[in-house]
């Protein structure tokens, strides 16, 4: 064994002599590296590292910026859009804690003007004491998105490369997990929701029931297999489907198609809207709900809620500078609405670093670095 080790080694020991003694050989020392890296698997971050050699004090600094914002305070309400323009040679982090609900994806958008300028994407989920890493985004990914395990608060951090000085424009939004289960209904055909009394309180309605004709198609949400099917209980006919770790429960149908061990595709019709079981006296709706292993149900409604999403053409750009000047006191606040938290204050005349512009909020970064939000009625263009 030793021998087979001292055979690897010493080769690989001669090939790197061989690069340090021969500057011309870059080639080599090229491969090298792309093979090292095929096995220990670098971050973007780490990649982007090498870059600093002999000027490694201006990557911590950018590292550093990095690491504040994962402990910053700033919040918004989703869907959220910001335009603005990344300033080159200013280290800076876009950070945006958000709050989701078990059965949402995540999904930010980062709308370049150049797609050669480097943006690295990370996302957080916070546990109470802190927030732990979840995922990072190759720069230039264009799926930034992540399922919500569980209900929380999640942060969103968009860190452009030094070198960048392109427009931008951040679309953070959310969406559901799965399909509508009721064909060619949407969210307004919801009209019971979870939690509501049943039977004078005697019970809680554990899923959303969705209204439409006797004999809409009830389809799959998702890929997965049908794990039984019957006519029985309150649910009358019904189909129950297997996806990853959740049991789908679809009920009051009218009749059924789908077929027990089947394997179904998202789409495909499992059965058809009706009022049997404990329903027959109500209009005809299907009820739907969720069940996660051994836990019980959960609210359903996240999983099939479509959501709003923002277009960047709706959002202004009033100022063109870098930095803004302050007209007099102001406060500053940790989202871009007054319903946000107070989180500081600046003084008439003082100077800020404008990172973007969401609407009628201003997200700016004081002269003592702290990120916040503030309303543009409140600043001019600095001269």
């Amino acid at each position: 064994m030793k021998k087979k080790i001292l055979y690897f080694v010493l080769p690989m020991s001669a090939i790197l002599l061989l690069v340090f003694a021969c500057p011309g050989c870059s080639g080599i020392a090229t491969g090298i590296t792309k093979v090292t890296d095929a096995i220990t698997q670098p971050t973007a971050r780490e990649v982007y590292a090498r870059e600093f050699k002999g000027n490694e004090a201006l990557f911590n600094q950018w590292e550093m910026v990095y690491k504040n914002a994962i402990s910053d305070s700033l919040e918004v309400n989703l869907p959220y859009g910001e335009k603005g323009v990344f300033n080159e040679g200013i280290p800076t982090a876009y950070s945006y804690s958000v709050k989701m609900d078990e059965g949402e994806v995540l999904v930010a958008e980062i709308l370049k003007d150049s797609v050669n300028q480097r943006v690295f994407t990370d996302i957080f989920e916070y546990d109470g004491a802190g927030f732990n890493h979840l995922k990072t985004f190759e720069p230039g990914a264009e799926d930034i998105s992540i399922e919500v395990g569980s209900s929380g608060i999640y942060k969103v951090i968009i860190q452009p490369e030094m070198a960048a000085n392109t427009n931008f424009f951040i679309n953070i939004y959310k969406k559901p997990l799965l399909n509508f289960p009721v064909l060619g209904k949407g969210n307004a055909a919801v009209m019971s929701f979870w939690g509501m009394e049943r039977d004078g309180g005697k019970r809680t309605h554990e899923g959303i029931d969705i209204f439409a004709k006797k004999g809409t198609p009830v389809i799959a949400v998702a890929d997965g297999t049908i794990s039984r099917t019957g006519n029985h209980g309150i649910g009358g006919k019904q189909v129950w489907q297997r996806v990853s770790g959740y049991s789908l429960y679809y009920a009051h149908l009218d009749s059924v198609v789908a077929q027990s061990g089947l394997t179904v595709k998202a789409g495909d019709t499992l059965g058809f809207v009706g009022n049997t079981g404990n329903a027959k006296f109500t209009p005809p709706h299907l009820h739907f709900g969720i069940y996660k292993g051994y836990s019980g149900a959960v609210n359903p409604l996240p999983f099939v809620y479509e959501t709003a999403k923002v277009k960047a053409g709706t959002f202004s750009k009033n100022f063109a500078g870098k930095t803004i000047r302050v007209k007099g006191n102001a406060n500053l606040r940790k989202g871009p609405q007054t319903t946000f938290g107070i989180i500081g204050s600046v003084a008439a005349n003082d100077i800020v670093t404008l990172l973007g512009e969401s609407n009628d909020w201003l997200h700016i970064q004081t002269a003592s670095n702290q990120k916040a939000f503030l309303h543009k009625s409140l600043v001019k263009a600095a001269k």
